[in-house]
């Protein structure tokens, strides 16, 4: 017989250790369409691409860079790889929450690691900010995602302790993702301001929501991990797909070169002077010699 036998295939046992709280095949089915999902949305960002010249693709590259991560992600969680047993702090007596330890997917994190500085990278260029800021955007991103998944690890009450700092990186990301950059948008113009409000303060806004989801999964074992997917399912296809096809769409009219980012293609002219390498260099004069000796 056919169907996902995924659950099967890879056991909920790792380590010698079998896990209590964990997903069923209906969780396995919906991460299977979020790949198939974020597969596809690769595969039109890269066809899209090569509608435009080879110098204005970054931004098709940085999007279809983070949908390929994304994709990878899904595939693990619908497989039931990637994952590891961690003792939950509170038991509850539901018994889609009931045991001594729920699955906590490292895969999950290992793909943000990627993905979010990626997208942090993508609305900084759109509005030219400073290098530091870019850096600095993308180090708030990349923290945030190391807090979760040190504080998904962590069995006791200290994991809020990490979620705390989580939450000041997003903060901090209000301002200097969404909040300081917008007098740098608006000076390259007003559709570029446009697209870096909404795309800006979207993302930060889902981010806020994966806070929550955080919270009652894997941080408080509140909701089962089959809703833990769906949570998390619907704010990845939101995130990535959704803010892709925006993004791109009111950029398709925009040159990047407009915003600095134009890329060097083979046939551009190579400037060099001509002088500073092939000119023999002046011998010393008489007195210059005279005056070392």
């Amino acid at each position: 017989m056919g169907g996902n036998k995924a659950l099967q295939t890879n056991p909920f046992v790792v380590n010698g250790r079998t896990v209590d709280i964990h997903i069923t095949t209906h969780g396995s089915n919906w991460y299977w369409a979020v790949m198939a999902i974020m597969g596809t949305t690769m595969l039109v960002i890269l066809g899209t691409s090569f509608l435009k010249s080879a110098c204005n693709r970054i931004f098709h590259y940085l999007l279809a860079a983070i949908t390929f991560a994304a994709m990878v992600e899904h595939y693990s969680m619908a497989a039931n790889l990637g994952w590891v047993p961690i003792d939950v702090e509170w038991r509850r007596s539901n018994h889609l929450v009931s045991g001594i330890n729920r699955q906590i997917w490292w895969v999950r994190y290992c793909a943000w690691f990627i993905i979010w500085p990626l997208l942090s990278l993508t609305i900084s260029l759109n509005s030219a900010v400073p290098c530091v800021i870019i850096l600095w955007n993308c180090f708030l991103s990349a923290v945030m995602v190391i807090m979760a998944v040190v504080g998904a690890v962590v069995r006791t009450e200290y994991k809020w302790g990490y979620y705390a700092f989580w939450f000041c990186c997003w903060l901090l990301l209000g301002y200097y993702l969404l909040w300081s950059p917008r007098k740098f948008a608006l000076a390259l113009g007003r559709d570029v301001y446009f697209i870096h409000n909404v795309t800006a303060g979207w993302i930060w806004i889902l981010w806020m929501l994966y806070l929550i989801c955080w919270g009652v999964s894997e941080g408080g074992n509140v909701i089962a991990p089959d809703s833990e997917f769906v949570f998390y399912g619907v704010l990845d296809c939101c995130l990535i797909p959704v803010t892709s096809a925006f993004f791109l769409t009111r950029h398709w009219q925009i040159e990047p070169a407009r915003l600095g980012l134009r890329l060097r293609t083979y046939d551009d002219p190579v400037t060099r002077d001509a002088t500073q390498h092939d000119k023999p260099a002046p011998s010393r004069s008489a007195a210059e010699e005279a005056q070392t000796s």
